[in-house]
């Protein structure tokens, strides 16, 4: 087996993928958008990376918003640990997740339920009762139960 010896450039890779890594392990599960970041989130979860303009282009008619508040929350998202800037073209900067739809989501999930006292069961109730869920998805939300091994 061969053994890579890191100098030069390769340790100053190492380090910032490292770094890279740690910071976003550590923010990952602490990230709480509001309502408007939680849109430019799933833009550029949908993007997979993009600029101010094209966070904005990419807002449905109904939602747009000027580029100076844009700006200002995706510079509000990047303090937060959510987003980070990959590269600059030009005088845009590009601009990419550092949380995931999942996890995001498992936060604010489990906040919701602990202003109900942490109980699921009204919660799911009334996504029953208003016909938000189907009976094919509680199958498989059962199914996961059972995977997880919850009786």
């Amino acid at each position: 087996m061969e053994v890579a010896i890191l100098s030069g450039k390769n340790i100053d890779t190492t380090i910032r993928i490292v770094a890279n890594t740690i910071h976003y392990m550590s923010t990952e599960k602490n990230i709480r958008p509001t309502r408007v970041e939680m849109e430019l989130l799933e833009a550029l979860w949908s993007l997979g990376q993009a600029s101010i303009r094209e966070l904005q282009e990419s807002l449905p008619p109904s939602r747009q918003l000027e580029y100076t508040t844009i700006q200002t929350v995706v510079y509000r998202l990047e303090q937060k640990g959510a987003v980070e800037r990959v590269r600059k073209i030009g005088n845009a900067h590009i601009f990419r997740p550092l949380v995931n739809r999942k996890s995001v989501a498992a936060v604010l999930i489990d906040d919701f339920l602990k202003a109900f006292g942490g109980e699921p069961e009204p919660f799911v109730a009334h996504l029953v009762e208003s016909g938000k869920i189907s009976l094919k998805e509680l199958k498989a939300l059962e199914k996961i139960a059972k995977e997880k091994g919850l009786k």
